[in-house]
C-alpha cells in the first residue's frame, strides 16, 4: 500500500466543520487530507450567510460587550433544553468552552473576524440572551486562493456582510438603507481599484479557511473523491475506502477519521423516511446522506434524524432552487397564509420555529406570502429580482398578481371570506401596533429586519393598497440536523454510549448540540467549527 495514501487525519467533506478539523489538527503538526465527494468544495457553508453564533467569544470581549460562560449556558438551557444525548450538558459546555480556541487560533493564522454588532440572538428576551454574539469573516480577497476560487461552491462572490443585509433591504426607502448600500458599493469599487476580488458571507468564510488550511498549513484537498466505506481494524477506524480518478483507493488515518460531509437534505428517500416530505432544501446538492448510512453500518448511533434547520422558502419553478426567507418575513405590508387564507404563526419568528409551525399546521398544504404594493416599492426582495424567474413562477402558478384582494384570493384558490376576515383582522393589528394573534414585532429579533420608519410596529403594515402579490411558500431548510451521535470530544458513539475508536463527526452529519431550535445567527456553522476543531485537537493529542 502506497505511503502517499496515509495521513494522520482523514477528513470527509469540505465545509466549515471539515476545515475546522483540518486546521485544528494541522496547526499541531499533523498531516491531513480532506476528501470532497463532488467537483465543488465548501459545502453548504459556502452557500450560506457565513455567520457563526459563538457566545462569549474573544471578539466580543475585545469590544467590551458583556457576556459570560454562565450566561451562555443559561441561554442554551433556556432555548435548547434537553433533547437527548446530543444536547447533553457536557456537550453544551464543550461548545461554549471551545469558542475561544477556534477564534484565537484562526486569528493567529491570519483570519480577521468582525462581529455582527446589531444582530440579536433569536430569543434575546430569554435569560442569558444577548445582541451581537455572531461573528463573520471580513471580506476576503479571493485572488489569494488562486484557481481554488473557481471550484468553490458559492452563491455569489461579493463583499457583503451580515450587518449589511438588514439595511440594504431598505436601500431605496430609508436613509440608513441608502447609506449602507452606498457603503457596499464603495467596498466593491475599493477592492477593484486595489486589484482585489473581495468575497463576503459564506464564500468569503470558506476561502479564508482554505487559505489557512491548504495554502498555509499544507492540508491536502481532493475533489471528486467520494468515500464509500470506513476501514476498521481490531475495532478501530483506521481509514476510509474512496474513489479517486475512477479507481478505488484506501486512505489510511493514523490518528482518526472525521466525518464532516453535511446532511441528507437532497436525498428524497431519506427525507421521506425521516421527515415525511421530500424536502425543498437550500444546501449543497452533494448532501445525499451516504456518510450517515456508512457510519450507521459500523455501529454509530444516529439521533435527531427527524429534524432539520427548517424555514419558509419561496418555491422555485422548474429547475430553480427555492429561495430561503430570512429578513423578508419581518417586513411590513406582508403576511403568510395557509391554503384557506388563514395566518398560522408569527411570520417574523426564528425560521426554525416557523418551519416547525408549518409542519405542524399542514405538512402537505399550500402556503402563500401575500403583500401589497408598498412591500414591492419599498423593499429589495431577493426572491423577486430576476424577471425571468418571476415569469417562470407565473407560468407555473406559483406567483399571482391582482388589483384587489378578492381577485387575488380567487386566483390563488383561497377561501375568499376566510381570507378577507384574516386581512381585516391583521390590518387592525397593524394600525394598533400589536399583533394580538401571534405577537409579530414583539421581539428584538423580529424588529431587527423590520422597517423602523413604519409606526407603531416596524414589522406590521396593513394590506390595503393594490396591486397585490401572492407567491408560493414551501417548507424549506438550510440542511438536516440529525446524524451521528457524538460526545464532548466530537467522538462518534454507539447506541450504548461507547466510543467508536478513531471515528469523529461534526457539522450536519452529526446530531446537533442545538437540538430542535436555533439560538442565534450562525447556529449551524458555530457548533460545526467548534466541534470540528475540538475533534482535530483531540486527534492531535493522540
Amino acid at each position: 500500500m502506497s505511503n502517499d495514501n496515509t495521513y494522520d487525519v482523514v477528513v470527509v467533506g469540505s465545509g466549515s466543520a471539515a476545515f475546522a478539523t483540518a486546521i485544528g489538527a494541522a496547526d499541531k503538526g499533523l498531516s491531513v487530507v480532506m476528501l470532497e465527494s463532488s467537483d465543488k468544495w465548501g459545502g453548504s457553508s459556502a452557500m450560506s450567510g457565513g455567520g457563526q453564533w459563538l457566545p462569549n467569544n474573544p471578539v466580543m470581549q475585545r469590544d467590551g460587550v458583556g457576556d459570560s460562560r454562565e450566561e451562555a449556558l443559561e441561554y442554551l438551557e433556556q432555548t435548547v433544553g434537553d433533547e437527548g444525548r446530543a444536547t447533553s450538558r457536557e456537550r453544551k459546555e464543550a461548545f461554549v468552552d471551545g469558542v475561544a480556541d477556534w477564534v484565537n487560533t484562526t486569528e493567529r493564522l491570519g483570519i480577521t473576524w468582525a462581529r455582527a454588532t446589531d444582530y440579536p440572538d433569536y430569543y434575546p428576551e430569554l435569560p442569558g440572551g444577548k445582541i451581537g454574539r455572531a461573528i463573520e469573516v471580513k471580506p476576503f480577497n479571493s485572488k489569494r486562493v488562486g484557481s481554488w476560487a473557481d471550484t468553490c461552491r458559492m452563491l455569489m462572490a461579493v463583499p457583503i456582510m451580515t450587518d449589511d443585509v438588514w439595511q440594504i433591504t431598505r436601500a431605496w426607502s430609508t436613509f440608513d438603507g441608502m447609506t449602507r448600500g452606498a457603503r457596499v458599493v464603495t467596498r466593491i469599487l475599493g477592492g477593484l481599484v486595489q486589484g482585489k476580488a473581495l468575497a463576503g458571507i459564506g464564500a468569503g468564510l470558506q476561502m479564508a479557511l482554505l487559505d489557512v488550511a491548504v495554502q498555509q498549513l499544507g492540508v491536502q484537498l481532493w475533489l471528486n473523491a467520494p468515500v464509500t466505506d470506513l476501514v476498521v481494524e481490531d475495532g478501530r477506524v483506521v481509514g476510509v475506502q474512496a474513489t479517486r480518478d475512477g479507481r478505488e483507493i484506501t486512505v489510511r488515518a493514523r490518528r482518526g477519521v472525521m466525518l464532516a460531509a453535511g446532511g441528507f437534505d437532497h436525498n428524497e428517500a431519506m427525507r421521506l423516511e425521516h421527515h415525511g416530505i421530500e424536502g425543498d432544501p437550500s444546501g449543497a446538492p452533494s448532501n445525499l446522506g451516504q456518510i450517515h448510512t456508512i457510519a450507521a453500518k459500523h455501529g454509530a448511533a444516529l439521533e435527531l434524524m427527524d429534524d432539520a434547520w427548517w424555514g419558509a422558502s419561496i418555491a422555485g419553478a422548474g429547475d430553480d432552487d427555492p429561495a430561503f426567507l430570512v429578513g423578508e418575513r419581518s417586513l411590513p405590508y406582508m403576511i403568510i397564509v395557509d391554503k384557506e387564507g388563514r395566518r398560522f404563526a408569527n411570520e417574523a419568528e426564528s425560521y426554525v420555529d416557523l418551519g416547525h409551525h408549518m409542519l405542524e399546521h399542514d405538512k402537505d398544504g399550500a402556503y402563500w406570502m401575500i403583500s401589497d404594493v408598498r412591500h414591492a416599492r419599498r423593499y429589495m426582495r431577493t426572491y423577486a429580482m430576476d424577471p425571468r424567474k418571476n415569469k417562470a413562477m407565473e407560468q407555473a402558478g406559483l406567483r399571482h398578481t391582482a388589483k384587489t384582494l378578492g381577485e387575488l384570493a380567487r386566483k390563488v384558490g383561497l377561501d375568499e371570506q376566510v381570507f378577507k376576515a384574516t386581512v381585516e383582522r391583521f390590518n387592525g393589528f397593524a394600525r394598533s401596533g400589536v399583533d394580538g394573534d401571534f405577537g409579530k414585532g414583539n421581539s428584538a429579533y423580529d424588529r431587527y429586519y423590520g422597517d423602523p420608519t413604519v409606526h407603531p410596529n416596524p414589522c406590521l403594515g396593513p394590506l390595503e393598497k393594490g396591486p397585490f402579490l401572492a407567491v408560493r411558500v414551501v417548507i424549506g431548510d438550510l440542511g438536516t440536523k440529525g446524524g451521528v451521535l457524538t460526545d464532548e470530544k466530537a467522538r462518534a458513539l454507539r447506541a450504548d454510549g461507547s466510543v467508536i475508536d478513531g471515528l469523529y463527526a461534526a457539522g450536519n452529519v452529526s446530531a446537533s448540540v442545538m437540538g430542535r431550535t436555533y439560538p442565534g445567527p450562525g447556529s449551524t456553522i458555530g457548533p460545526a467549527v467548534v466541534f470540528g476543531m475540538i475533534g482535530g485537537r483531540h486527534m492531535a493529542e493522540g
